[in-house]
């Protein structure tokens, strides 16, 4: 199934729970071979198909990485009985779907979870050894966090032992072993211990969990550990664009915490100063990574020309380069002339067009390349201006560069193993 993010594919499957119920869950995997396995946890009552899961999953399957994310037990597709789960059950769940994948495919490199799947997997990391990186997406610090949902009716839970309550307009029944269960939870201790990268996203203005949660959990934990703000995303993610944007830089932190190719760690390709250096993941037939020294990015094919498409393709970055220095050089010559230019984009296209139906190009045979600019500018500027920025367009040196001619030197070196 195409979910449209670049996955290739969704399997379904089913795995038994802590409690013994089977657990419905769902496999996203990528073009190709998965570079690596991840396991993610879904919020507090939600399911494996909240927004949140379903679109950071297809996002970094989109990126190479197969995701399991599955419901716990009594919600969603999964067997059981929610009344009788609490968060200790819950990591539990988390165990067991790292023992299937362990089993069936690979145990997981990456554990994410979003909010209270957040502290779960904080909680699973230290029994799921082959992890090496940890991420959570809006999580508490404290489990007992989501007491909040249903302050009203802790008195009766307390008092009589169960209750019903109303959570994000359906009913569950909450018993006191699950208040007494995350009450007893020291979650500070786990993510100190862990021994496994951390990365903490978190929206400033997360009116369900506030931010001090981030702080808490930043603290606790040992490096290395990032913090990556989510600006005003609200606590589900329920804009495509912010769950895009968390399997972007997830999918990009993650590269240097996952097992590196055998041949490139003997290597240890390091760019000298000044210098890019590109080399094969060891993933894929094409796949390769691009690093400056201080960046690394992917590049690779699509799976039409035998690649992984767990990256831009080689064009697509030379388009890349040709589009920033344009909006770089156009939004200097309009802060240097003060004028009102509130937000620029260029759109590139790359294709190969028969050279007889170019007529500024000096051959007339075979098929040449053609790189389309579109530059779009959002501000209060007059027809004059905007004759102007299209001419300083062609100034970017990036564009001179493409249209003179450029001489490319090549030595090939061997390097004994």
């Amino acid at each position: 199934m195409d979910n449209g993010t670049g996955a290739g594919r969704t399997e379904r499957i089913e795995f038994q729970g802590s409690q013994d119920a089977t657990l419905a869950a769902r496999l996203d995997l990528p073009d190709g071979e998965p570079r690596a396995y991840a396991l993610f946890a879904h919020c507090f009552t939600c399911s494996k198909d909240v927004f949140a899961a379903a679109r950071i999953s297809a996002g970094l399957a989109g990126r190479g990485f197969a995701v399991l994310r599955f419901d716990f037990t009594g919600l969603g597709a999964s067997d059981g009985d929610f009344a009788n789960t609490d968060f200790s059950s819950n990591v539990q769940d988390l165990i067991r779907a790292a023992d299937w994948l362990r089993t069936h495919r690979r145990a997981p490199d990456l554990l994410v979870g979003h909010s209270l799947g957040g502290a779960a997997v904080l909680a699973a990391a230290g029994d799921i050894p082959e992890a090496r990186a940890v991420a959570t997406v809006g999580a508490p610090a404290d489990p007992a966090h989501v007491t909040h949902n249903f302050e009203a009716d802790i008195g009766r839970i307390e008092a009589e032992g169960a209750a019903e309550v109303r959570l994000a307009g359906r009913t569950f029944t909450i018993r006191r072993q699950f208040l007494e269960d995350i009450e007893g939870q020291r979650l500070a201790d786990r993510i100190g211990a862990m021994k496994k990268a951390l990365i903490v996203f978190h929206a400033p203005l997360d009116a369900t969990v506030g931010i001090g949660n981030a702080g808490a959990i930043f603290q606790a934990a040992k490096h290395p550990k990032s913090f990556v703000s989510l600006d005003d995303a609200d606590h589900l993610l329920t804009r495509r664009a912010d769950a895009v944007y968390v399997a972007d830089v997830l999918a990009s932190w993650a590269v240097r915490y996952l097992p590196k190719p055998e041949r490139a760690a003997q290597r240890r390709l390091e760019p000298e100063p000044g210098e890019l250096i590109v080399y094969e993941t060891g993933t894929g037939k094409f796949a390769q990574i691009v690093d400056d020294g201080t960046h690394r990015l992917l590049a690779d094919e699509p799976v039409s020309l035998g690649g992984s498409n767990t990256g831009p393709t080689p064009y697509s970055y030379l388009a890349a380069a040709l589009g920033a220095c344009t909006t770089m050089t156009l939004r200097m010559y309009a802060d240097r002339k003060k004028w009102p230019v509130e937000w620029i984009a260029t759109r590139v296209r790359h294709d190969k067009v028969h050279a007889e139906d170019c007529a500024d190009c000096e051959t007339r045979t075979g098929k040449i390349d053609r790189l389309s600019r579109s530059i779009e500018v959002w501000g209060d500027i007059d027809a004059e201006q905007r004759a102007r920025l299209l001419e300083i367009a062609d100034k970017c040196p990036v564009h001179r560069t493409l249209e003179r001619s450029n001489t490319i030197e090549t030595e090939i070196r061997q390097v004994a193993e």
